[in-house]
Order: C-alpha cells, then structure tokens, then sequence
C-alpha cells in the first residue's frame, strides 16, 4: 500500500524538513544596547538559519547613547556560544549590505503593533530597492514585549535595576560606566573599548 502522506527526507544541506535553506539571514538593527529581547529574536533565527549575520547599523537619524564599536563589542559578548552567529557592523542601505553579505532575507523582530506599521513600509521598500529582498517579521515573546532599548538606558541612567532586561555579560560591561556618565547621549566608551 503506498502512503497517502508524503514524508518529507532531509535537505542536501543536511538540514531538517522545515529549516528554512538559505545561505544567510541578516538581522540588522541599533542594539542600543542589545536587550534580552534582541537575544529572544537572535536564538529564534539562528534556529531557522544556519547563518545569521547580527548587524549594529550605524544610522543618521538617530543619536546613540553607545558608540558603534561598544555595541559591536556588546554583541559579541552577548552572542557568544550561539552556533551560526556572526556580529558586524554597516552604514548605507540595507539592501546593499545584505547583498554584499551574500544574505537572502533580512529578519526582523516585531515588539507591538505601532512596530508593524514601520516595519512593514520598510520591508516594502527593501523589497523595491536594487534587486530587493525580502524580510521575515518574528513577533516578540510575551515576556520580552514591552523591552526596548530606549526604555533600558532611561532605567540604567536613573539607576533602576536592568538586570532583567539585559544579558549578563552586557550588563556587566554597563555598570562599569560610571553613574555620572550614564546620561543619554553621553558619549562615554565601555572599559576597554575605544573608538
């Protein structure tokens, strides 16, 4: 008797039924510092791919509280142990940094609904600019939600207790800011970092 359900066998690549197979995926964003709700959307994507490029952008509109090297550092420490992971860092458009990167789909983490409107413009366009490409929404988990980065420094910078909102390690880089110098946007580097 022949099955009447297919079963799907392993791709060459030797990846399950079900991961997605692309060279690379492409998760761009400030990182401002990364949170633990970056890190929910990174070990999500890592799973679905089996490369995934965390890139800290640099862009014009907005003023970062740490420079570009400190939230590459960041990520670093934030993502080590990950399998698949790889941090770096851009400026120009995105489109050209994903083909450049030899990537096939930018991904990106959606925390409420007002992060949707903005997102999905952006993907539209991505989609419209120098041969396109595509991006994958990964709606935030019920714990990481209402995290933002923003949110994160205005507490740090207060001296409200981040702990919960951060990884270790990047939480550990933090406190050795001193408290007078954790003011948004000061410019200040992380011990042991410099421009």
């Amino acid at each position: 008797m022949t099955p009447r359900v297919r079963i799907p066998k392993a791709h060459s690549d030797g990846s399950a039924p079900g991961m997605i197979s692309a060279p690379a995926a492409v998760y761009p964003g400030s990182f401002d510092p990364v949170t633990n709700g970056h890190m929910d959307i990174i070990r999500r994507a890592a799973r679905l791919y089996p490369r995934l490029i965390v890139a800290a952008v640099v862009n014009p509109n907005k003023r970062p509280w740490l420079t570009l090297d400190e939230r590459v550092h960041l990520l670093r420490l934030a993502c080590a142990g990950i399998p698949g992971i790889e941090v770096d860092s851009f400026d120009g458009l995105l489109v050209d940094y994903v083909h450049r990167r030899g990537a096939a789909l930018i991904i990106k983490g959606l925390r409420i609904v007002s992060d949707f409107e903005y997102e999905f413009s952006m993907a539209l366009l991505n989609r419209r600019l120098r041969g396109g490409v595509d991006t994958m929404f990964l709606p935030a988990s019920l714990e990481y939600a209402y995290i933002s980065s923003s949110f994160v420094r205005e507490v740090f910078a207060l001296g409200g207790d981040i702990s919960e909102f951060v990884p270790a390690p990047v939480l550990q880089a933090l406190k050795k800011i001193p408290a007078s110098s954790r003011a948004w946007p000061a410019r200040r580097p992380v011990e042991g970092k410099t421009r």
